[in-house]
């Protein structure tokens, strides 16, 4: 089968490229380097949209999320219509529920997106199910957060800090946060891809874990003894001072993807426990 892959460079293309360029004979498209009127899509089986602007980038503004979730992503999905692509496979996020809540969200679950990134993510979602023929598949994988070696952003800041310091204030928190290690999140589009499935499917590894927990096994593998103490008042502070950090570390974020697994019939390639391990030592080791 023949690929063309956007965002070759990013974490999760990286990964997908790198393990299964054997299987597939893979193709890359940049919107920032390549000139999109000579993009050829003919013979292609399947588009993997995996270029975005993403919510870590504060300083951009909705003009430039509506261009690059929304515009380019629909300008991408035509074109591959339009020249006999059978399948367009996009990532999306859980984001587009909402944010931090006790509810664990579903495949059916509604959507209210707060922010640029994740209306744009939605919108992009709706606008490529409007394409959706019989000749011409729509795949929209909904993830948490996404993890594994060399992740960056807001786990490579955890990690950082637990290799430096040997006690955190992060004691018995009992949130519940969704994740999918890179392994999986790729064994799933691997799976959507030879299935040739339309829909929305969800992306998690088998358990939600709790900041506290998450923590204790980073610091398992990095073979570091931490001590995890409660501070009173600290998370007040933190939400005074901090409050999208005090969030990410106080506050709820789970999905239930099991209708995704019955559809796909699907099984995780690893546990929470080994995508951790990987994480900090690699597949290889």
């Amino acid at each position: 089968m023949r690929l063309l892959v956007t965002g070759s460079s990013g974490f999760i293309a990286s990964y997908f490229i790198n393990r299964y360029d054997v299987k597939y004979s893979i193709d890359f498209f940049s919107f920032l380097n390549d000139d999109f009127k000579k993009l050829n899509l003919v013979n292609f089986d399947s588009v993997l949209h995996f270029s975005a602007l993403v919510h870590q980038t504060s300083v951009s503004s909705e003009e430039e999320y509506e261009k690059i979730n929304v515009v380019q992503t629909l300008e991408l999905a035509k074109k591959a219509r339009e020249s006999g692509v059978g399948h367009f496979i996009f990532m999306s996020t859980v984001k587009v529920y909402g944010e931090e809540t006790e509810l664990i969200y579903s495949e059916e679950s509604e959507c209210f997106p707060q922010g640029y990134y994740a209306k744009s993510k939605l919108k992009a979602e709706r606008e490529l199910q409007k394409l959706q023929s019989n000749n011409f598949k729509v795949s929209i994988i909904r993830t948490p957060i996404v993890y594994g070696r060399h992740v960056k952003a807001n786990m490579k800041n955890l990690i950082n800090l637990v290799s430096k310091f040997p006690v955190l204030p992060f004691g018995d928190i009992h949130n519940r946060r969704s994740m999918v290690y890179i392994g999986n999140l790729c064994h799933l589009i691997d799976t959507v891809i030879i299935k040739k499935r339309s829909g929305v499917f969800l992306a998690s590894d088998n358990q939600a874990l709790s900041t506290s927990r998450l923590i204790e096994l980073i610091a398992q593998n990095l073979d570091k003894k931490i001590y995890l103490i409660k501070i009173p008042f600290f998370a007040s502070f933190l939400k005074f001072i901090k409050p999208s950090i005090y969030k990410r570390l106080y506050k709820s974020l789970e999905i239930n993807s099991e209708m995704t697994k019955k559809t796909l019939e699907l099984e995780n390639m690893y546990s929470i426990e080994e995508g951790i391990k990987f994480m900090i030592t690699g597949e290889d080791k």
